[in-house]
């Protein structure tokens, strides 16, 4: 830090050392020689050198008094917090709670970000609140008070800290008490101007859609559950406060995580895609199962590598995953695959628009038209992956017109999975090894899951391992559409780090008009 500051005040004075004008020139004016052009212009100070020389004066100490004095302590319910700012390209608030891990929220954009670091828990605060639960119906109105507070008091003493860094920094450089406070008043000026734009960027329902990031059993317990989440208005308020309910939970019972409380009115698929014969993949889904409480999962294809009968043996496992288990074929599984699960117990095999009613639910799949194992080039192409996206389309069709509707059609390749647009509210796929979602042209909804073997064997071709990627999705018990999904992030090949999205479709945002279900297409016609 030292060496830091001492290397920048050499800097700003060789620069304003430079643009101040030679003392030989000066004496020659007093005596009314005349200068020639040329010294007349390296006499006159560089007013571009000057002005950067005191931002750099101005940044830089305002830097340093944040990082000395400009955090506070802030107990935040039963919790001991400290609340700091800190200089940053994107903004946003941290929450880092350790052991647990951080949650993130972009919560504002600014140069600056809110950076809360929950110290411990007061015991005396948080045993009263758990040996007296009916506390935590005004737990929310306590939260809300300490942190409105704590952000005033930091935002005072964040002013107090850029001024007197900015000020003892510049009166160092340029010893002069004019250009000390210049310095001092041009950081107020900037930080005000952060605030400002903070404020106008504001958005407290950045809680809905969190990232948290440590031990992945905790997460669904600190995020909520969806159905609250999209059905209470007052977002931040709540959120946060259960947050600090939850938080408290954790930390009482030290060890013992508590378990995901299930939402009776939502159904919750695991998606799962591109195993590719990894053996971890099956424990990573048999906790994700227990700690969500998953309804059904399904498996968008790819479990294999090569599609052989001595592979068959990997897939036994999903009998006692605990939840009933929906599977289209992939371009690496074979019929020999196909065959082998349609004789698994837990296993519903969906091909050729097979459709099935599971948890609520109905799903209809097409298997992979292709099968390339080694990875060669496929005689049919993109042209195949088409035609079997028209046939899936026209089986979704027929479950309409039978007063049956499926909720939900699997495919293998994202490229048959678009021929389905506007015949169901959602199609899942996978095969690209990286997640996304779209609404597609009529409608649909299109999720995209990554590998959730993290690649399997192939992890280890590229420059960093590829992480094991899954989604929990969230639908309504009465409608059976979309509420909200989570992406989990697991570390690849020999990390240990765990990330889990929370997000919400557009039309589920408080306030937001519901939009209206896929309109289906004419008969004739596919994408």
């Amino acid at each position: 830090m030292v060496r830091v500051l001492v290397a920048a005040t050499a800097t700003v004075r060789r620069t304003i050392h430079r643009a101040r004008p030679a003392p030989h020139a000066l004496t020659r004016r007093r005596h009314g020689r005349r200068t020639g052009p040329a010294l007349e212009l390296g006499a006159r100070p560089n007013p571009y050198a000057r002005a950067f020389g005191l931002l750099c004066v101005v940044l830089l100490g305002a830097w340093l008094g944040l990082l000395v004095v400009g955090d506070v302590r802030v107990p935040v319910g039963p919790m001991n917090t400290t609340m700091t700012l800190r200089p940053s390209l994107t903004g946003g608030t941290k929450i880092n709670i350790s052991p647990l891990g951080a949650l993130e929220l972009r919560s504002h954009e600014a140069p600056l970000r809110l950076d809360v670091d929950v110290d411990r828990l007061d015991p005396e605060r948080s045993q009263a609140l758990v040996d007296h639960p009916e506390r935590l119906a005004g737990l929310q109105d306590e939260v809300v008070r300490d942190v409105e507070q704590g952000t005033l008091d930091l935002a005072v003493r964040s002013c107090i800290a850029v001024v007197a860094g900015a000020s003892a920094l510049g009166l160092a450089v340029y010893r002069r008490p004019r250009q000390a406070l210049t310095a001092g008043g041009l950081a107020l000026a900037l930080l005000a101007a952060s605030g400002a734009t903070a404020l106008a960027t504001w958005n407290p329902e950045s809680v809905l859609e969190p990232k948290y990031s440590g031990l992945l059993a905790s997460a669904p317990s600190l995020v909520g559950n969806a159905r609250s989440i999209v059905s209470e208005f007052d977002v931040y308020q709540k959120e946060l406060a259960r947050l600090v309910t939850n938080v408290t939970k954790l930390y009482d019972v030290t060890s013992t995580l508590p378990g995901y409380e299930p939402d009776p009115t939502t159904i919750r698929v695991l998606h799962v895609s591109d195993i590719h014969l990894n053996p971890a993949s099956w424990k990573i889904i048999a906790s994700l199962v227990k700690q969500y409480d998953i309804n059904v999962i399904v498996d968008s294809g790819d479990t294999m590598d090569h599609g052989s009968a001595a592979e068959n043996g990997f897939l036994d496992p999903i009998r006692d995953l605990g939840a009933p288990y929906v599977w289209v074929r992939g371009n690496h599984d074979s019929r020999e695959t196909q065959r082998y699960l349609e004789h698994t117990r837990n296993v519903h095999v969906l091909d050729d628009g097979r459709a099935v009613t599971i948890a609520g639910l109905r799903f209809a799949g097409i298997g992979d038209p292709q099968f390339t194992p080694d990875r060669s080039a496929a005689p049919g192409g993109d042209a195949a992956e088409q035609l079997a996206g028209a046939r899936l389309a026209s089986a979704l069709r027929d479950q309409r017109a039978a007063g049956t509707p499926v909720d939900i059609a699997i495919a293998h390749e994202p490229s048959a999975a678009r021929g389905t647009d506007g015949q169901v509210p959602m199609v899942l796929a996978g095969h690209l090894h990286h997640e996304g979602m779209e609404v597609m042209e009529h409608g649909t909804r299109l999720r995209v899951e990554g590998s959730t073997g993290g690649s399997g064997l192939r992890a280890v071709e590229g420059q960093y391992p590829d992480p094991i990627e899954a989604s929990v999705l969230y639908l309504d018990r009465d409608t059976r559409l979309l509420q909200a999904w989570d992406e989990i992030r697991l570390g690849g090949l020999g990390q240990t780090t765990a990330e889990v999205s929370r997000h919400l479709p557009k039309e589920n945002q408080p306030g937001a008009t519901p939009s209206p279900s896929p309109s289906p297409k004419p008969s004739g016609t596919s994408r």
